[in-house]
């Protein structure tokens, strides 16, 4: 774990998340933000983890998903075991978005962690279970119109008045994939 950046491809740029699990293995929570609105940010607005791009004071892509969810939300991943798996790392599926490289992180909090909500990078918080995003009735499809064409993504709708699609989908999806989850 850890990949130093220079092992990534040099076209693009990089990034790193946090998927940040709390509770007992029979009822888990995943924490999501709400990016906040920001007209620079093509993820403005979107259901995301904490994470970032990747800094030249960051040793590694590891160290830049600490490092952000510590900016974003106040919780210092760093002061536990560190994270407990790394999931493949994906790319941005379309040609509007910037072109990264981003590496998911699992990480474990304790039970009773709770972010701090006072970045500007984040509208809100919210912990969301395991079972809730496993259950079929939460699985739906959100549509999007980008450039005149409009398309359909498959997401979770776990949140009031809030979808999780596209990468953040993509890597809730691989996650609950595993084996050991279903």
């Amino acid at each position: 774990m850890g990949d130093e950046p220079t092992q990534i491809s040099e076209e693009r740029a990089r990034a790193a998340v946090a998927l940040i699990l709390r509770g007992a293995s029979t009822s888990r929570d995943i924490l999501f933000i709400k990016r906040a609105r920001n007209p620079r940010d093509p993820w403005s607005g979107h259901m995301a983890f904490p994470g970032g791009r990747w800094e030249t004071d960051d040793p590694s892509l590891l160290h830049t998903a600490m490092r952000e969810t510590l900016e974003e939300v106040g919780l210092d991943l760093s002061s536990g075991s560190g994270p407990v798996e790394e999931l493949s790392p994906l790319l941005p599926s379309s040609p509007q978005l910037p072109p990264l490289h981003i590496q998911p992180y699992v990480f474990e909090v304790g039970r009773e962690t709770e972010p701090i909500l006072d970045s500007g990078e984040v509208a809100a918080v919210h912990w969301v279970g395991l079972d809730a995003l496993r259950d079929p009735s939460n699985q739906s499809t959100v549509e999007f119109t980008y450039h005149g064409a409009t398309r359909n993504f498959p997401c979770f709708r776990v949140i009031p008045g809030e979808v999780v699609w596209g990468l953040t989908y993509r890597i809730v999806t691989e996650f609950l994939s595993a084996p050991s989850r279903r």
